[in-house]
């Protein structure tokens, strides 16, 4: 196996291979941040949607509601040969790249809507009810007390979230879509060793999404409570010394 790797790298790492992987690994990386952006955005109006007590929005609820339970179940591969196969009954001028991008956005959207709605529960409910009790409107209540106390608990969930997509995007290869996963097929179908190529892939992926989870951790430790930080420091170092109370005398 070692002797085939040796023998084939100078030929599979080439100026050409290297800027197809990369043109690949971009795809990929469009791909996520696009999708979650995407996601972020309308996630984000979904579960202010939800967070509301309107009954003349009562019926958007409970369509948005089920729309964030259906897409949160389906597995990633069903939606994608579904959406694609709804579009290109409709029009085959779109191209493979979009029908996956508009997939993720349609799963990204479902799940981030989730991680914010549980940030802005997070909030305590009296500093709902003081902002009303100021006369705050829904959206000056949810821009100047929700959001501003919520992103600390939404952003390290959105980043694990976003990290994971990069590995969950290699499902896209299997409708034809040329990311970096797709090119390891490729090379392979021309007769690299598979140790070699999957092993450039896996690099790959490692380069896109090792940043992201850095940022994730550190903006998690960042935005966590002095208590909460004590416990994630605990986890990392291993308990403190134990010290016992002094046991006093008895009479």
């Amino acid at each position: 196996m070692w002797d085939r790797i040796v023998q084939e790298a100078p030929d599979f790492f080439t100026y050409y291979n290297a800027i197809f992987v990369l043109q690949a690994m971009g795809r990929t990386l469009a791909l996520t941040v696009i999708g979650c952006v995407a996601g972020f955005i309308f996630g984000f109006a979904i579960a202010a949607i939800r967070s509301t007590r309107a009954r003349a929005l009562l019926p958007l609820r409970l369509l948005v509601t089920v729309y964030v339970e259906i897409f949160r179940r389906i597995p990633f591969l069903v939606i994608l040969f579904i959406v694609m196969f709804g579009i290109q009954a409709v029009s085959r001028g779109i191209s493979l790249f979009a029908i996956a991008l508009i997939s993720i956005c349609m799963v990204s959207t479902a799940f981030m809507s989730e991680i914010i709605r549980a940030g802005m529960e997070s909030v305590p409910k009296m500093q709902r009810e003081a902002a009303e009790a100021m006369n705050f409107g829904f959206m000056r209540t949810l821009l100047l007390v929700i959001l501003p106390q919520a992103w600390k608990v939404i952003l390290p969930p959105g980043f694990a979230f976003m990290v994971m997509f990069i590995k969950d995007t290699a499902l896209v290869s299997q409708m034809g879509v040329v990311e970096l996963a797709f090119t390891g097929k490729m090379f392979v179908g021309r007769g690299f060793s598979p140790f070699l190529v999957y092993g450039t892939v896996l690099a790959g992926y490692f380069v896109m999404s090792y940043p992201l989870s850095r940022l994730g951790a550190y903006l998690e430790n960042r935005l966590a409570t002095s208590r909460s930080r004590e416990s994630i420091q605990r986890v990392w170092t291993g308990p403190g010394p134990v010290q016992s109370e002094p046991v006093g005398e008895q009479g």
